[in-house]
């Protein structure tokens, strides 16, 4: 799988099908994808050749969109049935990155996607990122402002490439009576949709899936917490806070 470099871009050949719906009515349907890693680096966008995408759903809008690695956009309006995308499609006929021509790049959040037969959240998955979730003995401990929120010789710990571990508890094992949950919900491409909750005031400071995707089963139910913002003891050594984009 070859993968060229255009100053931040990167472009892969990808081997899944990937199918684009709206309205309940596929718009583009391709065994051929394009992963484009863009202006975020961390996950990839799918791009069409344009040859797979429905014949007559693309209405050119006459807007533009300017990227400087890619060239000049042109968007595109879906419309199927009562359904429709404004601005939904974008090409770049005439990119400098060759492999971009004559490929149609979706917006995400507009459309339902599907990697063979399996819907898909949030963005396509990185094919480069793994997530392993193993049980552990290990003695882990959490403190907020002090106080031991969550205690367990019986964690689950998550190995996600490119992110720091997390600690998955059982909730016999956390001060549940500290939580409070909350209307935020948020969708991983590997782990599903989770619940969140305050803890002592902090809003969003901990976090579960209650039916995560089948790849990650192992977690369902448990707890977790924002490592950024919480202290975390293992086997009695606190660990170091993580920087990352969550801190």
């Amino acid at each position: 799988m070859s993968t060229p470099v255009r100053g931040r871009v990167r472009v892969a050949q990808g081997a899944k099908r990937v199918r684009v719906f709206l309205g309940g009515q596929v718009v583009a349907d391709t065994v051929h994808p394009l992963l484009v890693w863009e202006v975020v680096p961390y996950y990839p966008t799918y791009y069409f050749p344009r040859a797979d995408v429905v014949s007559g759903v693309l209405a050119p809008s006459g807007r533009t969109s300017h990227s400087p690695s890619r060239g000049e956009g042109v968007l595109s309006t879906i419309k199927v049935g009562r359904a429709e995308a404004v601005d939904g499609a974008l090409e770049y006929p005439d990119s400098p990155i060759e492999e971009l021509r004559d490929h149609v790049r979706f917006d995400f959040a507009a459309f339902d996607w599907f990697e063979e037969d399996e819907q898909i959240f949030t963005h396509p998955r990185d094919p480069g990122v793994r997530v392993d979730i193993l049980p552990s003995s290990r003695h882990v401990r959490i403190e907020v402002d002090g106080v031991t929120v969550a205690d367990t010789v019986r964690p689950h710990l998550l190995f996600e490439t490119g992110l720091p571990t997390r600690y998955y508890l059982p909730r016999v094992d956390v001060r549940m009576d500290l939580l409070e949950k909350t209307d935020t919900v948020t969708h991983c491409p590997y782990k599903g949709a989770s619940e969140y909750f305050s803890v002592a005031g902090h809003a969003d400071l901990a976090w579960s899936y209650p039916t995560p995707l089948p790849e990650s089963t192992r977690v369902a139910g448990l707890v977790a917490f924002l490592d950024e913002k919480v202290d975390v003891f293992v086997d009695g050594v606190r660990q170091e806070r993580p920087k990352t984009k969550f801190a």
